[in-house]
Formats: C-alpha cells, sequence, structure tokens
C-alpha cells in the first residue's frame, strides 16, 4: 500500500487540529480548510473545493440530523414542565432522603443523573439546581460539592453512556461504521469501571475535606423564589410525564427496541408530553401558539450545541469509505482504511499502545469543552487502529467516547462547567479542580479494564 497526497493532507490536517485543540481554540475553521484542501487536491477544481465544504455538511447533517431532533423534542418537553411546574413535582420526592451531606450528595448527583439521561443534562441543570439544590444545602452539603455531584453524575456519568437518547453513541458509530447497539453494549463495563471510581473519589475526597475543615465551607440558605408555582393540572402532569418514559423502557425491553427505532420512541413521547402539558394547561387557542414557542426554544438549543459538531464530523467523516464517497464521487478513496493497511505494513503496534493512544486522543479532543465534537474522532480512529492490530473495534471507539466525553461534555474545562458552577453559586476553575483528580483517576480505570477486556 502506498499514500498519496491525499492520505498526508488528511494526516497533516488531523495534527493541526489536535494541536489547535490543545491550545483551547476551537477548530471548526481548520475542518472547513481541511474540507476544502481535500476537495480541491481530489478534483482540481475550485469549483469543486468549493461545492465539497457544503456536501458535507449536508453528509454529516444527515447522519445527525436524528440526534439533533430527538434532543432538541426533549428539550422542548422541558421547558413547557417547567413552565407549569410540574417538574417541582415530579422532584419533590427526592427532597425527603436528603437528610444529612452524604444523603444530599448522592441524592442530588443520581437525581442529576437520570433526569440527564431522559432529557440531557443542559436542560436537567436549572431543573436541578433550582428545584433540589436548595434542600441539599440546609444539610450542609457545601455548594461546590452540591456543583460536582451536579457534574459527574450528569455531564460524567449520563452523558458519556447516552443510553436512553443514544446520541454520543449514535455519533461514535457513525464514526466508526459500526451500530449503535455495539457501542452502547462495549461501553458497559469501561463506563461503568469509570464511573463508579470516579465518584467515588468525589465522595472521599468531600468527606475527608469536611472532616479535616468542618468550618470551612458557610452554607447559605437559596432564594426558593425562582422556582415557578406548580399550576392546576401540574400534578397530572407530574404523575404522567415519568409514567410515560417508564412505559417506553418497558417497551425497548419488550420489542427489543434499539437504536433509531428507541429514540423514535423517545421522541414521539416528549412530542405527547409537551402537547399534553400544553392542552391542558393553557387556553386551546393560545395552545397554537405556546407549542410553536416551545418547539422554537427546543431546536434553537439543538442546532447551537450540535452547529459545531457538524463541521467537525463532516471532517472526520471524508477518511472514511462511505463519506468520501457521498461528497467526492464514486471512485473516492477510502483514506482510514488505506492508513489502516499501510500501519499493518509498517509499523508494529501492540494493545498497549493502541488504547493509550486511542485515550490520550480522546483526553485531547476534550480539551475544546464544547461537547461531542470529540466523537467522530475517536470513532474514526478505532476503525483505522482496529485494522492494523486484532482489537475490539467497538470497545476501543467506546473508550474513546467515554474518555473523551467526561473532559467534552462538561467536568474538567473551567469554561465547560459554567452553567453548573452558575446554578451552584460557585467559581467554575474551583469547580473544574475539584472535578480533576476524581475524573482522573476514573480515566486510569478506564484504561485498566479496557486492557484486560479488549
Amino acid at each position: 500500500m502506498v499514500l498519496t497526497s491525499m492520505h498526508y493532507l488528511y494526516m497533516v490536517m488531523v495534527v493541526i487540529i489536535l494541536v489547535i485543540m490543545l491550545m483551547k481554540k476551537d477548530i471548526v475553521i481548520p475542518c472547513i480548510i481541511g474540507i476544502f484542501a481535500m476537495g480541491y487536491l481530489y478534483s482540481g477544481s475550485i469549483v469543486v473545493a468549493v461545492q465539497s465544504i457544503f456536501n458535507t455538511l449536508i453528509y454529516a447533517g444527515n447522519e445527525f440530523w436524528g440526534i439533533i431532533v430527538i434532543i432538541s423534542l426533549v428539550v422542548a418537553m422541558s421547558k413547557a414542565l417547567q413552565e407549569v411546574g410540574a417538574d417541582v413535582l415530579i422532584m419533590s420526592p427526592i427532597k425527603k432522603v436528603m437528610v444529612n451531606q452524604s444523603m444530599a450528595f448522592w441524592a442530588i448527583g443520581i437525581t442529576m443523573m437520570i433526569i440527564s439521561w431522559l432529557v440531557w443534562p443542559s436542560p436537567a441543570v436549572p431543573l436541578v439546581g433550582a428545584v433540589l439544590l436548595p434542600a441539599a444545602m440546609k444539610t450542609g452539603l457545601p455548594a461546590i460539592y452540591a456543583a460536582v455531584a451536579m457534574n459527574l453524575f450528569g455531564h460524567g456519568i449520563a452523558l458519556s453512556s447516552d443510553f436512553f437518547i443514544q446520541g454520543a453513541p449514535s455519533i461514535t458509530a457513525a464514526g466508526a461504521g459500526v451500530e449503535v447497539t455495539e457501542i452502547i453494549s462495549a461501553s458497559v463495563p469501561i463506563w461503568l469501571t469509570m464511573s463508579v471510581v470516579t465518584v467515588a473519589v468525589a465522595f472521599f475526597m468531600m468527606k475527608r475535606d469536611l472532616k479535616k475543615n468542618p468550618q470551612l465551607y458557610v452554607h447559605h440558605e437559596m432564594e426558593a423564589s425562582e422556582v415557578k408555582v406548580p399550576g392546576k393540572t401540574a400534578k397530572a402532569i407530574a404523575i404522567f410525564t415519568p409514567l410515560a418514559f417508564i412505559l417506553d423502557i418497558a417497551a425497548m425491553l419488550k420489542l427489543k427496541l434499539a437504536g433509531g427505532d428507541a429514540t423514535a420512541l423517545v421522541g414521539g413521547t416528549a412530542i405527547i408530553i409537551m402537547l399534553v402539558t400544553v392542552l391542558t394547561s393553557f387556553n386551546p387557542k393560545d395552545g397554537f401558539e405556546i407549542t410553536v414557542d416551545y418547539i422554537k426554544k427546543g431546536f434553537s438549543f439543538g442546532i447551537t450545541v450540535f452547529a459545531p459538531v457538524i463541521f467537525i464530523g463532516g471532517f472526520f467523516f471524508l477518511g472514511n469509505q462511505g463519506g468520501a464517497t457521498a461528497v467526492f464521487g464514486e471512485g473516492a478513496p477510502g483514506i482510514l482504511n488505506e492508513i489502516s493497511i499501510f500501519l499493518s505494513e509498517n509499523v508494529q503496534m501492540t494493545k498497549f499502545s493502541t488504547i493509550l493512544t486511542q485515550s490520550a486522543v480522546s483526553v485531547i479532543t476534550g480539551l475544546d469543552g464544547s461537547g461531542f465534537s470529540g466523537l467522530p474522532i475517536v470513532g474514526t480512529l478505532a476503525y483505522t487502529f482496529s485494522n492494523v492490530i486484532d482489537i475490539n473495534m467497538a470497545g476501543l471507539a467506546a473508550l474513546g467516547q467515554v474518555i473523551t466525553v467526561w473532559f467534552d461534555g462538561g467536568t474538567v474545562i473551567p469554561w465547560a462547567v459554567i452553567p453548573v458552577a452558575a446554578i451552584c453559586n460557585v467559581n467554575p476553575q474551583d469547580l473544574a479542580r475539584k472535578n480533576l483528580i476524581p475524573v482522573l483517576c476514573g480515566i486510569a480505570a478506564a484504561i485498566a479494564i479496557s486492557m484486560i477486556i479488549l
């Protein structure tokens, strides 16, 4: 196998993108430049190179559209629940178990995890923060550790697995060229190991800090005036909403729904909950405009989150045969596959070095703190490495996903933890520092288990 200028250009652009990430800069511009340069080098035409930018975005957008829609719909639903105050009632039973600092830590964290699985961490932050944070702080739980719990359970445990909405594994699977179910199945032992170790370390750090300095943290009761007073129909909606999602889970298990089928069920349920909320809580003649307003807010959030991911994913999809063919036409090279063949013929790689390389790249791609931008990279790398050595591709991609999301999703990057820091009224840099040691311990544990099972 002989590498051409296309292969070298792609590799150079990947290195440039990773370096820019290390510089804590957004990587959309180099991805656009990379797409243009590859289009020009392949065709020799500036017109085709310009067209390739648009065509690549269309291809990537099609890959991500289902994910964007489902996230937008659940956010629209959550906006409706917040407006009528049903969110307060849904969360109220959790308050009763927060009898001390430890129980408050676990209660606020586990609640954040469950809500994040259902509606994603970003909309879950104001929901959990507004309802549970005042009660948690009354037990003496420091605001900084309430923020740690929200971060680690929501943006770490829930988002790195994303079992319910399946946004993260869908992007990873698209980059690796495997089914979503394969990524989810392979991720479970890695995700579970990292989650348990990370949260355990954080909890023991909290207990140590409180024991050494019991007066270190002064607790200030938070105002509850921002919490929406439940409307007349809020109680019924608060019962209907979790029941509907429980029935969804039962249907998934009974009918063995997964991937797009499971996502479609969740999305349809979110729409129904939103419509029921609007039609029972507001004047029917106003329901038309109110429904559209919630949908606009939901899609505004979804597009905002995924807009840069489409550009980034587009460039990395060009490395796969399917993406290159869709953009450049029949005969386009499968760059990553051909690089894999070249590496297998010329470089001696081991499972140890492959796992460490994938982990290092996952950390690097997570340094921008933008969310899912690194997932196409780790997915395609898993595909590449699995063609070089005998290793579980889905497992390697899952390792990359778990590590990338723990970094990129908002646990250790100061500018990524701002939403949680703001709702808990703590310094973002302090929160990132508190999260760093537990997350690094979790990554070490994830690498260790991967050495055994992959």
